[in-house]
């Protein structure tokens, strides 16, 4: 039997700003998981991450001022693993994933186009909060593209869905 440590909905997470990547500045789209994540005012509607200080994903954020959370059905459970488990420091993981990038409607940012819905966010402020910082994000768009099953996440590779 697993223990359910942390039952949490898992996201993919975008965001879009310029690193430096060995030695040399470039534009950077990047995705990767969380499940930290919640609503935390309805007005102004906003929407909060949490993202570990050591992480490529840290740097991109407080550097591009915005993100979107992509919500995904249970379907893409090896993409979601693949980009949790993998930096984008290197690598870029729309490719190695094969989710389909899209431009966000209202900010410079990335969204992946396979989401069920989406959040567009411009960053208003960010909490240290031990080794995470929260971003709490303007929510500027949200859309439901389709209804269909969460994922969420148990412990290490063990997910279940809204339905189990």
């Amino acid at each position: 039997m697993t223990e359910i440590t942390n039952p949490r909905q898992v996201v993919l997470i975008t965001t879009r700003a310029k690193a430096v990547v060995m030695g040399k500045e470039k534009e950077n789209d990047n995705i990767f998981t969380i499940d930290w994540h919640m609503p935390t005012s309805f007005s102004p509607r906003l929407y909060a991450i949490s993202v570990g200080k050591e992480r490529f994903s840290y740097e991109l954020l407080k550097e591009s001022g915005c993100f979107v959370v992509n919500f995904m059905s249970p379907e893409y459970e090896k993409e979601i693993l693949y980009c949790g488990r993998h930096s984008g420091r290197h690598i870029d993981k729309f490719k190695e994933s094969k989710l389909t990038k899209e431009d966000a409607d209202n900010i410079d940012c990335p969204r992946i186009k396979e989401a069920l819905a989406y959040i567009e966010c411009e960053i208003i402020n960010q909490l240290e909060t031990g080794d995470h910082v929260i971003f709490v994000g303007k929510i500027i768009n949200s859309v439901l593209k389709n209804k269909g099953k969460r994922l969420f996440h148990k412990t290490g590779d063990d997910f279940t869905t809204t339905i189990d």
